[in-house]
């Protein structure tokens, strides 16, 4: 997965397409993210004595990660994240578009 937790994504599928932001949590095993300000959920919950009330509470929920894509710092455009080998062996992430390293 060439997603990682804060990279600045943005939505590019679904009920919150076109919306950006970081993601907080990337969940490699599920092929999924959790970025901040997108995909809100209503969970119904229960009281635990004084610890939590009950009610409804908005949060956020996981993305699968087809459904984003990086914004490059440089260009400023959705791009693909490729991969690739510094002369010093190093392996890094890139810009698909203007080549600019992401690492």
């Amino acid at each position: 997965m060439r997603i990682r937790k804060d990279d600045t994504v943005i939505v590019i599928a679904g009920k919150d397409k076109g919306k950006s932001g970081k993601v907080r949590f990337a969940y490699p095993r599920k092929e999924r993210v959790l970025v901040e300000g997108v995909n809100f959920i209503k969970r119904h919950t229960r009281a635990r004595g004084q610890v939590r009330q009950s009610g409804i509470i908005e949060r956020e929920a996981s993305v699968h990660v087809s459904d984003v894509m990086i914004l490059c710092s440089k260009c400023n455009h959705p791009t693909r994240v490729g991969l690739r080998f510094l002369a010093d062996g190093k392996k890094v992430r890139f810009c698909h578009s203007c080549g600019e390293v992401i690492d």
